[in-house]
Order: structure tokens, then C-alpha cells, then sequence
């Protein structure tokens, strides 16, 4: 079974209304996903509140765990932590923060604010990231993401490597905004087999930790 925590909606800049996002996603045998749409102060209550309302319905007929939350994207690093507070506080079940990725202009230290808040759960796309701010999200127990989405893609090698030398516990999520985006298992497979996961932290980042997530929540 298939496990992301990284998705959008129409609701931000991703295609799909949610109730097609999580037709496709049980299609390609997903047991849980992640709707985090991109927020910052302007929309975060307006997203949690829509995209709750989407799973209350679709969890009365549908056979998959929908995960409502954000992804904070872009926003000041120092705001990170009482961002990320907020979202809880309104009821996201998950927060994932948009990473220092190389292929975007994401403002220098949002991966260290990132790990030093105890609210956020995901550290996506982080990029060159580096061993202090490593540190403190195996501190706070955050997770690192492996993402199969093009351009983010470029560092998860250096990230599968800091996260081993830590051990610090990582996803393989896709950042899906389009159909096309979403992946099976087999896939998910490939993309930390070519990041260079061994074969134990491949097992863990496709099952043992996606189950953590669930249970956190």
C-alpha cells in the first residue's frame, strides 16, 4: 500500500478538486494521503476548514485515510514555528513546510526555523541541507522528505545521506499538483532506490514511518 503526505489541491496551485485527487490516489492503491495545500497567514484557516469538509464526506463512502493539512510555503523563516502552531491550533492533522529546495528562491534559514519548531511534522524538498539544523529535526522529531517531484529531486541523495548519518526518519512523498504526479508503490520504490536508500531504509520510509505519521495524528 501507498503512503503521501505531500499533495494540492485546487484549492492552492495543484489541479485536481479533492475528490479526484483521492479517486486517483485509492486507483493506485494508496492507503493514506496527505491534501497539504500551500499556506501562509492569508489562507490557512480557509484551506484546513475546506479541505476538512472534503474528508468528512468522502471518508463516509471512500476506504483511505485523507490527512488534512498545509504546507507552509514561502512564508518569513522566524514565522515558521508560530505558523505552524496556528495550523495545529486549527485543526491540521499534519504540517509540512516547504523546504530550501535548489530550484526555488526559498528565503535562507527556513530549514533551520523548520527544525526547530515542535509543531511541524515534514521538512519537504529540503535541499543541501545541513548537519546542525539536521540535528534539531531529529530533536523534534521531525521527518525529512524524499520527493519524486522534478527539479526537488535534485538532493535527495545528500538528503538520504545526512538523514542516515542521523538517523533521523524519512517519507517518500511526490508533491503531486497534477494527475500525472501521483505514483504507485513500484515507483516510490525506484525514487529511494535512486536516491540511494538501502533496502532497510526503503522499507522504513515507504511503511514503518508513514505508520509513525499516522499514529502522531
Amino acid at each position: 500500500m501507498r503512503y503521501d503526505f505531500h499533495t494540492h489541491t485546487v484549492f492552492s496551485d495543484g489541479e485536481l478538486i479533492p475528490s479526484e485527487l483521492v479517486r486517483r490516489a485509492i486507483v493506485l492503491e494508496h492507503r493514506a494521503l496527505g491534501i497539504t495545500d500551500h499556506a501562509d497567514a492569508s489562507n490557512y484557516k480557509e484551506l484546513i476548514e475546506k479541505n476538512t469538509l472534503a474528508k468528512e464526506e468522502l471518508s463516509n463512502y471512500l476506504d483511505i485515510e485523507i490527512v488534512v493539512g498545509v504546507e507552509l510555503t514561502h512564508i518569513p523563516p522566524k514565522s515558521i514555528p508560530k505558523m505552524a502552531r496556528k495550523c495545529k491550533n486549527e485543526g491540521a492533522e499534519i504540517v509540512v513546510v516547504h523546504g530550501e529546495t535548489p530550484v526555488e528562491p526559498v528565503a535562507e534559514k527556513t530549514n533551520y526555523y523548520t527544525s526547530i519548531s515542535e509543531d511541524v511534522d515534514i521538512l519537504a524538498h529540503p535541499g543541501l541541507i545541513d548537519v546542525e539544523t539536521a540535528q534539531n529535526i531529529l530533536e523534534n522529531n521531525i521527518f525529512l522528505e524524499i520527493t519524486s517531484r522534478k527539479g526537488h529531486s535534485l538532493t535527495n541523495g545528500h538528503v538520504v545521506s545526512v538523514a542516515r548519518e542521523l538517523k533521523i526518519p524519512m517519507v517518500i512523498n511526490t508533491d503531486t499538483h497534477a494527475p500525472s504526479d501521483l505514483i504507485t508503490y513500484e515507483f516510490a520504490r525506484k525514487v529511494g532506490l535512486g536516491a540511494g536508500m538501502s533496502f532497510r531504509e526503503l522499507e522504513n520510509s515507504l511503511t514503518t514511518n508513514p505508520l509513525e505519521i499516522l499514529k502522531r495524528i
